[in-house]
Protein backbone atom coordinates (compact mmCIF):
# COMPACT_ATOMS: atom_id res chain seq x y z
CA UNK A 1 0.00 0.00 0.00
CA UNK A 2 1.00 3.68 -0.76
CA UNK A 3 1.96 5.79 2.67
CA UNK A 4 0.68 9.17 1.92
CA UNK A 5 2.79 11.87 4.09
CA UNK A 6 0.93 13.98 6.23
CA UNK A 7 2.29 17.52 6.57
CA UNK A 8 1.18 20.89 8.38
CA UNK A 9 -0.50 22.78 5.93
CA UNK A 10 -0.98 26.06 8.12
CA UNK A 11 1.75 25.48 10.86
CA UNK A 12 3.83 28.48 9.63
CA UNK A 13 0.96 30.99 10.06
CA UNK A 14 -0.86 28.90 13.11
CA UNK A 15 0.14 27.87 16.56
CA UNK A 16 -1.01 24.55 15.88
CA UNK A 17 -2.32 22.74 18.98
CA UNK A 18 0.71 20.19 20.46
CA UNK A 19 -1.71 17.48 20.27
CA UNK A 20 -2.82 18.13 16.92
CA UNK A 21 1.21 17.92 15.73
CA UNK A 22 1.09 14.78 17.53
CA UNK A 23 -1.55 13.22 15.78
CA UNK A 24 -0.57 13.78 12.27
CA UNK A 25 2.81 12.29 12.69
CA UNK A 26 1.04 9.15 14.40
CA UNK A 27 -0.70 9.14 11.14
CA UNK A 28 2.17 9.74 8.81
CA UNK A 29 4.08 7.00 10.81
CA UNK A 30 1.29 4.36 10.71
CA UNK A 31 2.10 1.99 7.33
CA UNK A 32 -0.44 1.54 4.49
CA UNK A 33 -2.43 5.28 5.29
CA UNK A 34 -4.18 5.94 1.94
CA UNK A 35 -5.14 9.49 2.47
CA UNK A 36 -3.13 12.82 3.21
CA UNK A 37 -3.70 14.57 6.70
CA UNK A 38 -3.49 18.19 7.20
CA UNK A 39 -3.59 20.59 9.91
CA UNK A 40 -6.21 22.81 8.64
CA UNK A 41 -6.83 26.07 10.11
CA UNK A 42 -10.39 25.32 11.22
CA UNK A 43 -9.21 22.84 13.97
CA UNK A 44 -5.39 23.61 13.80
CA UNK A 45 -5.12 25.35 17.00
CA UNK A 46 -7.15 23.24 19.20
CA UNK A 47 -6.73 19.71 20.37
CA UNK A 48 -8.07 16.68 18.25
CA UNK A 49 -12.46 16.60 19.06
CA UNK A 50 -12.88 20.20 17.70
CA UNK A 51 -15.49 19.50 15.21
CA UNK A 52 -17.61 17.06 17.82
CA UNK A 53 -20.07 19.53 18.11
CA UNK A 54 -20.71 19.37 14.06
CA UNK A 55 -21.59 15.67 14.13
CA UNK A 56 -25.41 15.86 13.58
CA UNK A 57 -26.12 12.09 12.79
CA UNK A 58 -27.47 11.25 16.51
CA UNK A 59 -29.20 7.87 17.96
CA UNK A 60 -28.83 4.81 16.45
CA UNK A 61 -29.67 4.70 12.56
CA UNK A 62 -30.12 0.93 12.02
CA UNK A 63 -31.52 0.49 14.85
CA UNK A 64 -34.20 3.52 13.99
CA UNK A 65 -34.49 2.01 10.87
CA UNK A 66 -35.37 -1.77 12.25
CA UNK A 67 -38.08 -0.20 13.74
CA UNK A 68 -39.47 2.09 10.97
CA UNK A 69 -39.34 -1.22 8.76
CA UNK A 70 -41.67 -2.99 11.21
CA UNK A 71 -43.93 -0.28 11.42
CA UNK A 72 -44.94 -0.62 7.59
CA UNK A 73 -42.73 3.08 6.89
CA UNK A 74 -39.60 1.89 5.02
CA UNK A 75 -38.86 -1.31 3.20
CA UNK A 76 -35.19 -3.10 3.24
CA UNK A 77 -33.75 -3.44 -0.30
CA UNK A 78 -31.89 -7.20 0.05
CA UNK A 79 -29.00 -7.81 -2.13
CA UNK A 80 -29.47 -9.68 -5.08
CA UNK A 81 -26.38 -12.11 -4.94
CA UNK A 82 -26.77 -12.46 -8.93
CA UNK A 83 -26.48 -8.97 -9.87
CA UNK A 84 -23.69 -7.00 -11.82
CA UNK A 85 -22.18 -4.48 -10.30
CA UNK A 86 -19.34 -2.70 -11.64
CA UNK A 87 -16.34 -1.80 -10.32
CA UNK A 88 -16.87 1.94 -10.58
CA UNK A 89 -19.59 3.75 -10.50
CA UNK A 90 -20.38 7.70 -10.18
CA UNK A 91 -23.82 8.72 -10.54
CA UNK A 92 -23.21 11.65 -12.09
CA UNK A 93 -21.09 10.23 -15.15
CA UNK A 94 -23.86 7.67 -15.23
CA UNK A 95 -27.15 10.32 -15.32
CA UNK A 96 -25.18 13.15 -17.34
CA UNK A 97 -28.95 14.98 -17.67
CA UNK A 98 -28.48 15.27 -13.66
CA UNK A 99 -24.51 15.55 -13.18
CA UNK A 100 -25.80 19.86 -11.99
CA UNK A 101 -27.55 18.59 -9.34
CA UNK A 102 -25.66 15.54 -8.51
CA UNK A 103 -22.47 17.36 -7.96
CA UNK A 104 -23.95 20.61 -6.17
CA UNK A 105 -21.88 20.68 -3.47
CA UNK A 106 -23.83 22.67 0.01
CA UNK A 107 -22.87 23.99 3.00
CA UNK A 108 -24.77 23.45 6.21
CA UNK A 109 -23.04 26.65 7.99
CA UNK A 110 -22.40 26.04 11.97
CA UNK A 111 -25.31 23.78 12.48
CA UNK A 112 -25.60 20.07 13.33
CA UNK A 113 -28.20 19.72 10.56
CA UNK A 114 -26.26 17.20 8.00
CA UNK A 115 -28.96 14.91 8.61
CA UNK A 116 -31.29 16.95 6.91
CA UNK A 117 -29.15 18.12 4.06
CA UNK A 118 -27.97 14.89 2.87
CA UNK A 119 -31.76 14.07 2.60
CA UNK A 120 -32.54 16.77 1.09
CA UNK A 121 -29.49 16.44 -1.54
CA UNK A 122 -30.06 12.57 -2.61
CA UNK A 123 -34.27 13.29 -2.42
CA UNK A 124 -33.44 16.40 -5.31
CA UNK A 125 -30.98 13.61 -7.54
CA UNK A 126 -33.13 10.99 -7.28
CA UNK A 127 -35.91 13.45 -8.52
CA UNK A 128 -33.91 14.66 -11.27
CA UNK A 129 -32.80 10.78 -12.19
CA UNK A 130 -37.13 9.74 -11.65
CA UNK A 131 -38.68 12.10 -13.94
CA UNK A 132 -35.67 12.38 -16.24
CA UNK A 133 -34.33 15.99 -15.40
CA UNK A 134 -37.78 17.15 -16.16
CA UNK A 135 -37.74 18.34 -12.75
CA UNK A 136 -34.31 19.70 -11.69
CA UNK A 137 -34.88 21.43 -8.63
CA UNK A 138 -32.99 21.43 -5.60
CA UNK A 139 -34.90 20.76 -2.66
CA UNK A 140 -34.62 23.19 0.74
CA UNK A 141 -32.27 21.49 3.79
CA UNK A 142 -34.04 24.61 5.32
CA UNK A 143 -37.44 23.35 5.25
CA UNK A 144 -36.77 19.58 5.67
CA UNK A 145 -33.90 20.79 8.53
CA UNK A 146 -37.06 22.76 10.41
CA UNK A 147 -40.05 21.29 9.37
CA UNK A 148 -38.95 17.78 8.82
CA UNK A 149 -37.38 16.27 11.91
CA UNK A 150 -41.08 15.23 13.55
CA UNK A 151 -40.41 12.80 16.47
CA UNK A 152 -37.08 11.78 15.89
CA UNK A 153 -35.48 14.76 14.73
CA UNK A 154 -34.78 18.66 15.89
CA UNK A 155 -32.92 20.56 13.57
CA UNK A 156 -29.16 22.36 14.27
CA UNK A 157 -28.94 19.78 17.50
CA UNK A 158 -29.25 16.52 15.43
CA UNK A 159 -31.70 14.07 14.09
CA UNK A 160 -32.04 10.48 11.74
CA UNK A 161 -31.30 9.87 8.23
CA UNK A 162 -34.85 8.23 8.26
CA UNK A 163 -36.98 11.97 8.68
CA UNK A 164 -36.08 13.69 4.90
CA UNK A 165 -37.51 10.80 3.65
CA UNK A 166 -40.46 10.34 5.45
CA UNK A 167 -41.01 14.06 5.31
CA UNK A 168 -40.65 14.47 1.39
CA UNK A 169 -43.19 11.12 1.16
CA UNK A 170 -46.51 11.76 -0.48
CA UNK A 171 -49.05 11.00 2.37
CA UNK A 172 -52.98 11.84 2.62
CA UNK A 173 -52.50 11.01 6.61
CA UNK A 174 -50.26 14.27 8.02
CA UNK A 175 -49.51 12.57 11.20
CA UNK A 176 -46.11 12.65 13.18
CA UNK A 177 -43.90 10.93 10.64
CA UNK A 178 -44.34 13.88 8.15
CA UNK A 179 -45.31 13.26 4.38
CA UNK A 180 -45.74 17.38 3.27
CA UNK A 181 -43.06 17.42 0.88
CA UNK A 182 -40.06 19.70 0.64
CA UNK A 183 -40.29 23.05 -0.95
CA UNK A 184 -37.39 24.30 -3.40
CA UNK A 185 -34.29 25.96 -2.10
CA UNK A 186 -30.86 26.76 -2.90
CA UNK A 187 -27.71 27.75 -1.36
CA UNK A 188 -26.89 30.58 1.02
CA UNK A 189 -28.62 34.23 -1.03
CA UNK A 190 -28.56 32.17 -3.59
CA UNK A 191 -25.23 30.74 -4.30
CA UNK A 192 -24.26 27.89 -6.04
CA UNK A 193 -25.11 26.45 -9.56
CA UNK A 194 -29.26 27.33 -9.31
CA UNK A 195 -28.96 30.61 -8.29
CA UNK A 196 -31.53 33.04 -6.79
CA UNK A 197 -35.03 32.42 -6.90
CA UNK A 198 -35.76 29.30 -5.19
CA UNK A 199 -38.93 29.08 -2.60
CA UNK A 200 -36.29 28.87 0.93
CA UNK A 201 -32.91 28.68 0.45
CA UNK A 202 -31.02 27.90 3.40
CA UNK A 203 -30.33 30.71 6.13
CA UNK A 204 -27.34 30.70 7.18
CA UNK A 205 -23.62 31.65 5.73
CA UNK A 206 -21.13 30.00 4.48
CA UNK A 207 -18.66 28.52 6.50
CA UNK A 208 -15.20 26.63 5.95
CA UNK A 209 -15.06 23.94 7.66
CA UNK A 210 -11.37 23.94 7.49
CA UNK A 211 -11.24 27.78 7.81
CA UNK A 212 -10.11 30.06 4.90
CA UNK A 213 -7.55 28.82 2.46
CA UNK A 214 -6.22 29.17 -0.50
CA UNK A 215 -8.46 30.68 -3.31
CA UNK A 216 -11.32 29.86 -0.40
CA UNK A 217 -13.12 32.92 1.13
CA UNK A 218 -15.02 31.44 3.69
CA UNK A 219 -14.78 31.76 7.58
CA UNK A 220 -14.46 29.29 10.43
CA UNK A 221 -17.24 28.13 12.33
CA UNK A 222 -17.74 30.73 15.52
CA UNK A 223 -15.33 33.55 13.98
CA UNK A 224 -17.34 36.83 13.35
CA UNK A 225 -18.58 36.05 9.90
CA UNK A 226 -19.96 32.58 10.82
CA UNK A 227 -21.61 32.45 14.16
CA UNK A 228 -23.24 29.32 16.12
CA UNK A 229 -26.72 28.52 14.55
CA UNK A 230 -29.39 27.55 16.44
CA UNK A 231 -32.56 25.90 15.58
CA UNK A 232 -35.27 28.74 15.39
CA UNK A 233 -38.37 28.33 17.22
CA UNK A 234 -40.44 27.78 13.76
CA UNK A 235 -39.64 26.77 10.51
CA UNK A 236 -40.57 28.42 7.51
CA UNK A 237 -44.13 28.66 6.39
CA UNK A 238 -43.67 31.38 3.47
CA UNK A 239 -41.10 31.57 0.81
CA UNK A 240 -38.32 33.85 0.89
CA UNK A 241 -38.11 37.50 -0.85
CA UNK A 242 -36.09 36.38 -3.68
CA UNK A 243 -38.25 33.63 -4.41
CA UNK A 244 -39.48 34.07 -8.04
CA UNK A 245 -42.63 32.61 -9.86
CA UNK A 246 -43.54 29.34 -9.89
CA UNK A 247 -41.31 29.02 -6.36
CA UNK A 248 -43.25 31.66 -4.58
CA UNK A 249 -46.13 29.94 -3.15
CA UNK A 250 -44.58 27.78 -0.38
CA UNK A 251 -47.87 25.41 -0.45
CA UNK A 252 -48.01 24.76 -4.35
CA UNK A 253 -44.61 24.73 -4.52
CA UNK A 254 -44.32 21.49 -2.49
CA UNK A 255 -42.15 18.01 -3.99
CA UNK A 256 -42.68 15.05 -2.82
CA UNK A 257 -42.80 11.25 -3.83
CA UNK A 258 -45.41 8.83 -4.48
CA UNK A 259 -43.46 5.17 -4.01
CA UNK A 260 -41.80 3.60 -0.40
CA UNK A 261 -39.25 4.85 1.52
CA UNK A 262 -36.36 2.27 1.61
CA UNK A 263 -33.03 1.28 3.00
CA UNK A 264 -29.74 -0.77 2.71
CA UNK A 265 -27.24 -2.12 4.68
CA UNK A 266 -23.92 -3.66 3.44
CA UNK A 267 -21.51 -3.03 0.33
CA UNK A 268 -23.77 -5.09 -1.94
CA UNK A 269 -26.98 -3.97 -0.96
CA UNK A 270 -26.33 -0.18 -1.34
CA UNK A 271 -24.55 -0.39 -4.42
CA UNK A 272 -27.22 -2.01 -6.12
CA UNK A 273 -29.72 0.22 -4.66
CA UNK A 274 -27.59 3.24 -5.99
CA UNK A 275 -27.50 1.72 -8.98
CA UNK A 276 -31.33 1.35 -9.53
CA UNK A 277 -32.26 4.92 -8.49
CA UNK A 278 -29.46 7.18 -7.55
CA UNK A 279 -27.45 8.64 -4.49
CA UNK A 280 -28.49 7.70 -1.25
CA UNK A 281 -28.29 9.47 2.37
CA UNK A 282 -25.78 7.69 5.00
CA UNK A 283 -23.92 8.23 8.12
CA UNK A 284 -20.69 7.25 9.43
CA UNK A 285 -18.98 7.56 12.69
CA UNK A 286 -16.82 10.68 12.80
CA UNK A 287 -13.29 10.24 14.30
CA UNK A 288 -11.14 13.32 15.70
CA UNK A 289 -8.26 12.41 12.86
CA UNK A 290 -10.84 13.19 10.31
CA UNK A 291 -10.85 16.69 10.77
CA UNK A 292 -7.63 16.24 9.34
CA UNK A 293 -8.59 14.95 5.71
CA UNK A 294 -7.09 16.40 2.82
CA UNK A 295 -7.62 14.30 -0.06
CA UNK A 296 -7.24 10.27 -0.74
CA UNK A 297 -9.22 6.89 1.01
CA UNK A 298 -9.94 7.98 4.49
CA UNK A 299 -9.32 5.31 6.98
CA UNK A 300 -9.52 5.92 10.81
CA UNK A 301 -5.93 5.37 11.85
CA UNK A 302 -6.07 7.22 15.21
CA UNK A 303 -8.06 9.98 17.74
CA UNK A 304 -11.40 9.33 19.53
CA UNK A 305 -14.77 8.77 17.96
CA UNK A 306 -16.93 12.36 17.93
CA UNK A 307 -20.70 11.37 17.05
CA UNK A 308 -22.16 10.84 13.73
CA UNK A 309 -21.99 13.15 10.38
CA UNK A 310 -24.53 12.17 7.43
CA UNK A 311 -23.62 12.41 4.29
CA UNK A 312 -24.57 11.51 0.15
CA UNK A 313 -23.26 8.85 -0.75
CA UNK A 314 -22.90 8.99 -4.79
CA UNK A 315 -20.86 6.18 -6.19
CA UNK A 316 -17.37 4.18 -5.60
CA UNK A 317 -14.32 2.70 -7.09
CA UNK A 318 -10.78 1.11 -7.05
CA UNK A 319 -7.49 3.27 -7.01
CA UNK A 320 -4.41 1.21 -6.45
CA UNK A 321 -6.53 -1.79 -5.57
CA UNK A 322 -7.67 -0.19 -2.66
CA UNK A 323 -11.91 0.11 -2.84
CA UNK A 324 -14.01 3.46 -2.12
CA UNK A 325 -16.86 4.99 -1.61
CA UNK A 326 -17.42 8.57 -3.30
CA UNK A 327 -19.36 10.67 -0.82
CA UNK A 328 -20.84 13.89 -1.23
CA UNK A 329 -20.18 16.55 1.94
CA UNK A 330 -22.37 19.41 2.89
CA UNK A 331 -19.05 21.41 4.18
CA UNK A 332 -18.73 23.54 0.93
CA UNK A 333 -17.05 22.67 -2.66
CA UNK A 334 -13.76 23.83 -1.44
CA UNK A 335 -13.40 21.49 1.45
CA UNK A 336 -11.69 17.91 0.68
CA UNK A 337 -11.63 16.61 -3.01
CA UNK A 338 -13.92 19.85 -3.87
CA UNK A 339 -16.36 19.01 -1.40
CA UNK A 340 -16.08 15.17 -1.65
CA UNK A 341 -13.97 12.77 0.13
CA UNK A 342 -13.44 8.90 -0.87
CA UNK A 343 -13.74 6.36 2.39
CA UNK A 344 -12.55 3.15 2.65
CA UNK A 345 -15.49 0.51 1.30
CA UNK A 346 -16.65 -3.33 2.41
CA UNK A 347 -15.20 -3.47 5.51
CA UNK A 348 -18.12 -1.27 6.89
CA UNK A 349 -15.14 1.80 7.61
CA UNK A 350 -16.43 3.73 10.30
CA UNK A 351 -20.17 2.21 10.35
CA UNK A 352 -20.66 3.82 6.58
CA UNK A 353 -22.63 0.86 5.25
CA UNK A 354 -24.12 0.00 8.15
CA UNK A 355 -27.61 1.98 6.74
CA UNK A 356 -28.50 3.95 3.62
CA UNK A 357 -31.79 6.05 3.06
CA UNK A 358 -33.59 7.14 -0.10
CA UNK A 359 -37.11 6.77 -2.18
CA UNK A 360 -37.40 3.36 -4.31
CA UNK A 361 -36.92 3.40 -8.02
CA UNK A 362 -40.00 3.39 -9.23
CA UNK A 363 -41.13 6.39 -6.64
CA UNK A 364 -43.47 8.83 -8.68
CA UNK A 365 -41.91 12.36 -8.45
CA UNK A 366 -44.64 15.67 -8.43
CA UNK A 367 -44.98 18.95 -7.32
CA UNK A 368 -48.01 20.34 -5.52
CA UNK A 369 -50.65 18.21 -5.36
CA UNK A 370 -49.28 16.22 -8.53
CA UNK A 371 -51.24 17.99 -11.43
CA UNK A 372 -48.62 21.04 -12.14
CA UNK A 373 -45.98 21.24 -14.81
CA UNK A 374 -42.62 20.29 -14.22
CA UNK A 375 -40.26 22.64 -14.03
CA UNK A 376 -36.84 22.27 -15.34
CA UNK A 377 -33.53 25.09 -13.98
Amino acid sequence: MKIICAFLAVGAALDVHPDRISMIKEIQATPGVLWKAVAQERFATRAPGASKSLCGAIGDQSETLKDLIRQGEFHEVLSDENAAVPDSFDSAENWPQCAKIINDIRDQSDCGCCWAFAGAEAGSDRMCISTNASIMIPLSAQDVCFNGGALMSHGCMGGRIASPWLYMKKSHNHGPLGGKGAVSGGQYKGTGPFGKGMCSDWPFPHCHHHGPQGTDPYPAEKSPGCPVQTTPAKGPTSCGGDATAPHNDFASDKYMYTGKAITARGESAIQQAILAGGPMEVAFDVYADFENYQSGIYHHVTGDKLGGHAVKVVGWGVDGGNKYWKIANSWNPYWGESGFFRISRGSNECEMEAAATASSPDSKWTRGSGDSAPVVV
